[in-house]
C-alpha cells in the first residue's frame, strides 16, 4: 500500500519506522505511551506538522491492525480446535468484524484480548470456551502484545509519512504544470 501511494521503494521508510517507533512500542506495549516517540520521528522525517499532529494521536486510538490479527488468529484457532467448519466468506467476515472491533480496543497492554469472545460468538462458541481462548492469549500475551503494539505504532508513522510524501509530490507536480 505504501508503494502504491509514494511510487518508490518503501523499505527505507518501513525500516526507519520500525527502528525508531517499533522498538519503543515493543517495550512499552502501549500505543498511547508511544505517541511522543512517533511525533518526534515525524518531526525528524520533516513531515507536515498539521498532518501528523492529527494522524498520530488518531492512529494510536483506532489503527489497531495488530489487534485485528490477534482477534482473527485466536478465534480461528479456537474454531479449528472445536472442529467447526469455516469457509472463505466466513473467514473474510471474521476479518472485517475483527478490524472494526479492533478500533475499539484500548491502547493498553492486552486490550485486544477482551474482544475475542465477541468474535467467537460469530461461530456459536460459548463464552466459557471463549474465555479459555482469552486465557491462552494472556499466557502468550507478553510477546504477542509487544509485537502487536510495535506493528500498530510503527504503521501510524508509516502511513502518515506515505500520505505526506504523496501530497508533497502532488503539489510539486501541480507547480510544474502551472
Amino acid at each position: 500500500m505504501v508503494f502504491w501511494k509514494i511510487r518508490r521503494n518503501p523499505y527505507p521508510l518501513v525500516f526507519a519506522c520500525l527502528r525508531e517507533s517499533g522498538v519503543y512500542a515493543f517495550f512499552t506495549r502501549s500505543s498511547a505511551a508511544n505517541i511522543p516517540v512517533n511525533m518526534a520521528l515525524c518531526e525528524k522525517l520533516n513531515l507536515d506538522r498539521d498532518t501528523y499532529s492529527v494522524s498520530i494521536p488518531l492512529g494510536a486510538t483506532i489503527n489497531m491492525a495488530g489487534a485485528a490479527i490477534t482477534i482473527t488468529v485466536l478465534t480461528l484457532a479456537a474454531v479449528h480446535t472445536l472442529g467447526v467448519p469455516v469457509d472463505l466468506p466466513t473467514a473474510l467476515l471474521l476479518s472485517v468484524v475483527a478490524s472494526l472491533c479492533a478500533c475499539g480496543a484500548s491502547g493498553v497492554a492486552g486490550g485486544s484480548l477482551l474482544l475475542i469472545p465477541l468474535a467467537c460468538n460469530m461461530f456459536g462458541i460459548p463464552n466459557d470456551i471463549a474465555m479459555q481462548v482469552v486465557a491462552v492469549g494472556f499466557i502468550i500475551g507478553v510477546l504477542q502484545d509487544s509485537c502487536e503494539t510495535a506493528l500498530n505504532s510503527s504503521t501510524d508513522v508509516l502511513f502518515t509519512a506515505a500520505a505526506c510524501q504523496a501530497e508533497d509530490e502532488r503539489l510539486a507536480n501541480n507547480a510544474l504544470r502551472s
